[in-house]
């Protein structure tokens, strides 16, 4: 569990530590998604493909998985460098999201699936109870707008990749025809364009 508290930067020092969180954060990705997948299979048994997977989206975005390590105190838990500390990194929604993950990646290691499982039961079912109407994907919000204005479709681009091969984060504009663009940044480049195409339904008031 040291090494999913355990910030990247630790790591880059002289005499820092010799792991950090990237690796278990990758995994932890990966568990998330199938138990959550699991979860809302179990809990709405007669909704459509397109339902799930809004919910789904819903449950595994970055506001949420920060909302879940705050709940439980990963803020406090965090090992970071001196120079992350003063950078408010405790605060930093992407420390958060990278922690979290990479404590189930190390549940799962640690204690098998149930553990994880339980875990993941424990604090995401009330949030999934809570998703009376499931949220409307960003993208498929930006399509249908774009369709109403008699707009050409949204065009998504991968700008820029950056990061060790294992935890890539990909950078990916959308671009409406005269009607602007917006960028985003993220570990998967469907959650990318996700939040570029969020980005750029708030620069047209929506």
């Amino acid at each position: 569990m040291l090494q999913a508290l355990t910030h990247p930067s630790c790591a880059q020092k002289k005499d820092g530590l010799p792991f950090n969180n990237q690796r278990l954060e990758f995994l932890g990705d990966s568990v998330l998604g199938l138990l959550i997948a699991e979860l809302l299979y179990t809990m709405y048994p007669d909704a459509p493909e397109g339902e799930l997977a809004r919910r789904f989206a819903a449950l595994v975005c970055g506001e949420t998985l920060v909302a879940v390590a705050l709940s439980i105190g990963l803020d406090q838990a965090l090992i970071l460098s001196d120079s992350e500390e003063d950078n408010d990194g405790r605060h930093n929604p992407s420390n958060l999201e990278d922690a979290c993950e990479a404590m189930i990646g190390a549940l799962f290691l640690d204690g098998g699936y149930d553990m994880a499982r339980q875990f993941v039961h424990r604090h995401w079912h009330e949030l999934a109870l809570k998703l009376n109407e499931p949220p409307k994907d960003p993208k498929t919000t930006l399509q249908e707008w774009a369709q109403k204005q008699g707009l050409p479709l949204p065009e998504y681009q991968v700008i820029e990749t950056h990061g060790p091969s294992h935890a890539p984060v990909f950078t990916i504009e959308v671009t409406v025809e005269k009607r602007g663009s917006a960028q985003a940044q993220a570990k998967s480049k469907k959650a990318a364009e996700r939040d570029a195409a969020a980005a750029l339904l708030a620069q047209v008031g929506l």
